[in-house]
């Protein structure tokens, strides 16, 4: 996994712009009205996402539409399997202990 990405994330108005443009793309303008913060924090943010390859940029005319990329996530989410896999035997292992425990009491009793 790339840390330039994690480091992208680690931001709260970076992570409410990827939330933002889950649900289509917007342009600088809109990004900054719905979160509330001055237009060139909204592009600072923006150009961060954009160099960790997180967003693209399409031009049109003199604005910037901001769309999602979806392999960053891809990604991350490959990267994230092999640690779910290592939970999942580990909650494996302790539903097997838990019922092997529940059987010994229930022959105790």
């Amino acid at each position: 996994m790339d840390t330039t990405t994690l480091s992208a994330f680690a931001e709260s108005n970076r992570l409410k712009i990827i939330d933002l443009l889950r649900d289509g793309p917007l342009t600088v303008g809109e990004i900054a009205n719905r979160l509330q913060i001055r237009q060139p924090q909204a592009s600072k943010h923006l150009r961060v996402l954009s160099d960790a390859g997180i967003v693209t940029a399409e031009v049109k005319g003199n604005r910037r539409i901001y769309h999602l990329r979806s392999e960053p996530f891809i990604q991350l989410d490959n990267w994230l399997a092999s640690y779910r896999k290592i939970w999942d035997e580990k909650f494996n292992n302790l539903d097997d202990y838990l019922m092997k425990m529940q059987k010994e009491n229930e022959n105790k009793e």
